[in-house]
């Protein structure tokens, strides 16, 4: 029989299904695209289920949206630790070292859970799950504060973009999660605040972006701080904008709140 294949991540379900065995998104629902080519990321109906591993992923909740994960025997996820809802007692935790990096004058920390068993996280802010299922050799580019968890087969590091923070003030920079897959899948879920969309740039093709607007990239996007003099009465202040180029997808949020510097 033919399998049916999702539009948001090409992942291939059986026949009769309503959401996608891969990322939970609807397949009885046209995706919808603007006239100016932003797709609407899918948002995935109260108690979806998708598989990861040799576990399962179900989604909670429309406005503040909880991941509940069975971890089956030997799987792991890791998370920043203040995500955290909910565990099993018996799920164990510990901590990954993320070198020198802080958040808000505090170490900043990333929580490592090891399956058998339960755990539910959640960001404290209304807005939509982003499921991103990785295939082999990929990598995406995440802002600082976005990603919800992410199976331990994905490699995790950071950098430190210099010069944006808002658009009237370039401040001291932010920090971009970087989440790598090796030889086999991984799973990245993403938390955008508001409603998330997505758009796929040609090879050089440009588009300016409010930095609080960015959510995730591909690596083949290439991201360039650019500044803009703007004359304000009397004044004359500088706008910061993120320049993305293409070859790739970039994800936008359409609610955001600018984080202070860690």
């Amino acid at each position: 029989m033919e399998r049916i294949v999702c539009s948001w991540c090409q992942g291939q379900s059986d026949p009769g299904r309503t959401a996608c065995e891969v990322c939970g998104a609807p397949l009885d629902v046209a995706a919808l695209v603007t006239d100016s080519g932003w797709r609407e990321a899918p948002r995935l109906k109260d108690m979806a289920e998708f598989n990861f591993g040799s576990s399962t992923c179900q989604v909670e909740g429309e406005i503040v949206p909880v991941a509940e994960l069975s971890l089956g025997q030997g799987d792991s996820i890791y998370f920043e630790h203040h995500v955290l809802l909910w565990k099993e007692e018996t799920v164990p935790i510990t901590a990954m070292n993320t070198s020198s990096r802080s958040f808000g004058g505090m170490p900043f920390v990333v929580t490592v859970a090891q399956g058998p068993g339960r755990v539910a996280v959640s960001r404290d802010a209304p807005g939509e799950m982003v499921v991103l299922p990785l295939h082999p050799q990929m990598e995406i580019d995440v802002r600082e504060h976005a990603f919800l968890a992410a199976s331990s087969s994905v490699g995790y590091s950071f950098v430190r973009i210099k010069g944006l923070a808002n658009v009237l003030h370039g401040g001291s920079g932010m920090y971009m999660d970087r989440f790598i897959t090796q030889g086999g899948p991984g799973l990245l879920l993403l938390h955008g605040n508001g409603n998330v969309f997505e758009r796929t740039l040609a090879a050089g093709e440009k588009i300016m972006l409010e930095p609080g607007a960015f959510l995730f990239k591909d690596s083949s996007v290439q991201m360039n701080v650019t500044q803009i003099p703007v004359k304000i009465s009397m004044l004359r202040k500088s706008m910061y904008l993120a320049e993305m180029v293409g070859p790739g997808r970039v994800g936008i949020q359409s609610m955001y709140v600018h984080h202070g510097s860690d």
